[in-house]
């Protein structure tokens, strides 16, 4: 740390270089209310040397009129921003910070432990590497330590650091730790992809720093690494696809020589020759060209494209592609390698995390977003929901606020169905309102539904055939008869 707050006083430019070139790792803080999740982040950035000393001197002021640390300099108020957070002394929305060490650059999503902002939670490890589940060691697991955990894991998190805060108000009770420890590797079973996690514990005092910097004197019986140097050794497992996805975000068409189809290339690379098949129509061609430079600075010259070109694009460019055959292609098409096509499906199978206070109601239209494609979209049945406290699976016909779920979804077209634990990107989408305009849920592909469309088609003939049925015998038989053949 002494080296990075020597370099930026000396040789500005130098530290910049060297900045550049770090490595990113994003990670979130999650668990129960006052866990100490805002803390944390406070003690990482003030550790770190990455608080000005005017923003110390306010954090310092602060602490004595808002504070929930005695004398001591409340952390946790540099991170929660808004008023209404400072007064309760509780975090409501995802809070973004940013530190670094001589190894690597950190995005830090500080989210809130409240049941009812769950939903920011799931924002915030939408696009995290680490997740670091903080637990009260006074509190031991509780439900929010658990959905967190299922969240995390259901997102794709593959890094969990489990930190037993608090540690000084049990004396660093190793009994305590290893206690809390048994007791979190029992749900770790229940856990999305828990055969892929890579799971850590260490005790800590985000108050007072103990094992975040250094190891502390204090827990001399704990032999691993402190926090800091967790994350900056931790292995970032990026399960980042090859195959190439090109959800088309609009086709440009700067003059009569030029048509063009961009986007932001979601995962894997494609290069000039490559043949490719546009989804859903499967309507097949080359990529003629791969223009490099920016579009609004084309110029007609002649029957001349005066573009700049590369031979191969990769993620997460955005660009601009051309074909060497006239595709009829628009805004929410996918463009994929022909040799690795996705399945095509408008019925799906998907993990949902509701987020409304109005609950899902089966049957009823909601607008889907996935990538560039905007659709209208049922649900039509409700497989199970997660009960978080025991993860069992529970029947229902309806999804509150915060519930996970397993849904079958229909959708008014096909798309190029990924799931999502292959493709983060094109495997996800949200699901909108479509009269308050509010997004209401988060869902996951978890697989295209085969033989669901016909199953459907044959409910709806079951139905109308017994309705019929029901009419005949109404009509054509005495009532008391009626209600023996009826029931």
């Amino acid at each position: 740390m002494a080296h990075q707050s020597d370099l930026i006083s000396k040789n500005i430019e130098q530290y910049l270089k060297e900045h550049e070139n770090k490595e990113i790792l994003r990670f979130i803080t999650c668990g129960s209310v006052d866990d100490g999740k805002s803390t944390l982040i406070g003690r990482l950035l003030y550790d770190s040397k990455m608080i000005f000393e005017d923003q110390l001197a306010a954090i310092e002021q602060d602490s004595k009129k808002s504070g929930t640390t005695g004398d001591k300099i409340d952390l946790a108020l540099l991170v929660d921003g808004l008023a209404s957070e400072r007064e309760q002394g509780i975090t409501i929305d995802v809070a973004y910070r940013f530190f670094s060490t001589e190894k690597r650059k950190f995005i830090i999503a500080d989210t809130p432990g409240h049941e009812q902002y769950t939903r920011n939670m799931a924002t915030g490890a939408s696009t995290a590497d680490v997740a670091i589940i903080l637990i009260d060691a006074r509190q031991g697991i509780l439900t929010q330590t658990k959905r967190h955990s299922y969240i995390a894991s259901l997102l794709g998190i593959k890094n969990l650091i489990v930190a037993i805060n608090k540690m000084d108000l049990v004396d660093f009770s190793q009994d305590v730790f290893e206690n809390i420890k048994k007791d979190y590797n029992e749900i770790i079973e229940y856990l999305p992809h828990n055969e892929d996690l890579n799971i850590q514990f260490i005790p800590i005092s985000a108050l007072d720093g103990d094992n975040i910097l250094t190891n502390s004197p204090k827990a001399p019986w704990y032999k691993d690494k402190p926090l800091m140097e967790l994350l900056d050794s931790t292995e970032i497992h990026k399960k980042e696809s090859k195959s190439f996805r090109l959800p088309v975000q609009y086709v440009v068409r700067p003059h009569l020589n030029f048509r063009g189809f961009s986007g932001t290339i979601a995962s894997g690379s494609i290069s000039v020759g490559d043949e490719i098949t546009v989804l859903p129509s499967k309507k097949t061609s080359r990529v003629k060209s791969i223009v490099s430079n920016d579009i609004k600075d084309l110029r007609p010259i002649g029957k001349d494209e005066t573009v700049e070109t590369i031979q191969t694009a990769f993620a997460p460019m955005a660009t601009t592609i051309t074909l060497e055959d006239e595709i009829d292609i628009s805004r929410g098409d996918m463009i994929v390698k022909s040799s690795d096509i996705p399945k095509v499906s408008n019925h799906l199978s998907a993990m949902v995390v509701w987020m409304d206070e109005q609950p899902l109601s089966l049957n009823q239209n909601y607008v889907i977003k996935r990538a560039t494609s905007v659709l209208n979209g049922t649900f039509n049945a409700i497989d199970f929901k997660k009960n978080i406290n025991t993860f069992e699976e529970v029947s229902t016909d309806k999804l509150e606020l915060n519930d996970i779920a397993k849904v079958t979804l229909s959708l008014d077209r096909e798309i190029a169905a990924d799931p999502y634990h292959e493709n983060r990107y094109t495997g996800s989408f949200i699901i909108i309102d479509k009269y308050t305009n509010a997004t209401v849920g988060a869902g996951m592909i978890i697989s295209s539904v085969e033989g669901f469309a016909q199953l459907a088609q044959e409910q709806r003939e079951y139905t109308q055939a017994e309705i019929e049925l029901n009419a005949y015998i109404r009509k054509n038989f005495p009532e008391w008869e009626c209600k023996e053949i009826l029931g």
